[in-house]
């Protein structure tokens, strides 16, 4: 597996939350490279509150989290359907665990993926504390190590075939349709949608869009001028207005309006 990506794709203004807190993303123990995407960590000392706002990734999370006036607690996050907002004030630290769509089955291999999407639930046998306690960064790592590790997760030929699928669909920009794709991978759209439910959570449809929507972000967030009837075409779109109508409805603004407030355009 390759180090922890360092794009920001999904979240929306990067520039803003990299200023305003300290995120960083760190590799998993090799034996549980193959189900994860990275950790993820990030530490805040605001003076003032903050909103951070995310596009999902079409993962599960595991995410061990402490507020200044709260308890350290532990949640299963399914992959969000909607825009994710979390308010920071004052100090804190969030560790999370993203895994690879597909990846999280096999740790938790009685129940289908999606019985958690758009979920956020307790985890109140995992120990929070000792995860977000360190202040060295390392022994949180390692806290995540073991915490993972002793779930002991199970090999299932399945959940490599839906990681592989996902990998597919986020680095072919060919694939634009669910029916050309099932057939080009010998299986029907029914057989592709029943493993996308039980090993990733949710459809290769909802796959497709989200990984497209966060290139537009991307593209939004760091080029001064996007074609964006370019930009369509090349995401798959019948034309620009689809794009447009797909980013509004995930981020919240259509795409002009957001360039507008990016941070090359002098924010």
């Amino acid at each position: 597996m390759a180090a922890p990506r360092r794009d920001t794709r999904g979240i929306v203004d990067a520039a803003e939350l990299f200023a305003r807190v300290d995120f960083r993303r760190r590799e998993p123990a090799a034996p549980l490279r193959p189900y994860l995407e990275h950790y993820w960590l990030i530490d805040w000392d605001l003076t003032r509150p903050y909103a951070s706002h995310v596009v999902p990734h079409p993962s599960v999370n595991i995410v061990f989290q402490q507020y200044a006036d709260r308890e350290p607690f532990a949640e299963l996050a399914g992959i969000g359907l909607e825009l994710f907002t979390q308010k920071l004030e004052g100090k804190g630290r969030v560790c999370g665990i993203q895994f690879r769509p597909g990846g999280f089955r096999p740790f938790f291999p009685n129940r289908p993926v999606s019985e958690w999407t758009g979920k956020r639930l307790p985890l109140p046998e995992a120990d929070a504390a000792a995860v977000l306690a360190p202040d060295d960064e390392d022994a949180r790592v390692a806290a995540l190590d073991t915490f993972l590790l002793d779930l002991a997760p199970r090999p299932d030929p399945r959940a490599d075939l839906a990681m592989a699928l996902v990998d597919r669909i986020r680095t072919d920009r060919t694939i634009r349709r669910v029916t050309d794709f099932a057939r080009s991978e010998g299986m029907s759209v029914r057989v592709m949608q029943r493993l996308f439910a039980a090993y990733v959570g949710v459809g290769p449809k909802c796959v497709v869009l989200r990984y497209r929507i966060h290139e537009a972000l991307e593209r939004a967030e760091t080029e001064r001028a996007v074609d964006w009837a370019g930009l369509a075409a090349d995401l798959g779109y019948a034309d620009q207005a689809h794009l447009v109508r797909d980013f509004t409805a995930t981020v919240g603004v259509p795409p002009t309006a957001y360039v507008r407030h990016s941070p090359h355009e002098g924010r």
